[in-house]
């Protein structure tokens, strides 16, 4: 499976997001072939609810207590969408383990899931910086702003996407070691986050 694919799969949850355009919605239930699709929909849907709701706790006249809420399920949304990660990347390296790696090979700046990661983010971007071209109530020079970023997001896509299928041939041909690395992130565990122990007294 490659970027094109990946690209779909992101682009329908973000198209079945926008149908009720709600951020309290069920994740729809969508069949895809493998498991593995369906990680990556989950994924995005997590992302698309997540840009949703940073949109809401910007806005100016947001209560205090609305905006304290809304960080703490963004806080969980963080946490979830690393965990995603975490589980695309432990598929990879189980598909990869076993390929040997050459005398050559390389070790990568960030592993498949985390630039998937950023793929399914710029499709986000792409998404709403479109809605943007299409604004009739916005200036000419809004609009032509828009179409501009538009077209160089569309060419980040591209060479992202490059990127990561070149990627993933170089782990399968062991010319990249393959690795995964646990984020460990400390703020949301209480054995490592001494406020949240203070918050627990």
């Amino acid at each position: 499976m490659n970027t094109e694919k990946f690209i779909k799969i992101f682009n329908e949850s973000i198209e079945k997001f926008h149908i009720k355009n709600d951020v309290n919605q069920d994740i729809p239930l969508i069949e895809y072939d493998s498991a593995f699709e369906m990680l990556l929909f989950r994924k995005n849907w997590i992302d698309t609810v997540q840009w949703h709701l940073e949109d809401i706790i910007r806005k100016p006249d947001i209560a205090p207590q609305e905006a304290v809420d809304l960080k703490r399920r963004i806080d969980r949304s963080n946490q979830d969408r690393t965990d995603m990660v975490e589980e695309i990347d432990d598929f990879y390296f189980e598909k990869f383990q076993y390929i040997k790696p050459n005398g050559f090979a390389l070790l990568n700046t960030e592993t498949p899931a985390w630039a998937i990661d950023r793929l399914s983010i710029l499709a986000l971007k792409i998404y709403h910086m479109r809605e943007q071209t299409f604004r009739t109530d916005a200036d000419e020079a809004h609009v032509r702003s828009c179409q501009n970023k538009l077209t160089v997001l569309m060419r980040q896509q591209k060479d992202l996407s490059l990127a990561i299928d070149q990627l993933l041939d170089n782990l399968a041909s062991g010319k990249v070691i393959v690795k995964t690395y646990k984020q460990m992130k400390m703020y949301n565990d209480p054995a490592l986050n001494p406020m949240l122990k203070m918050s627990k007294k």
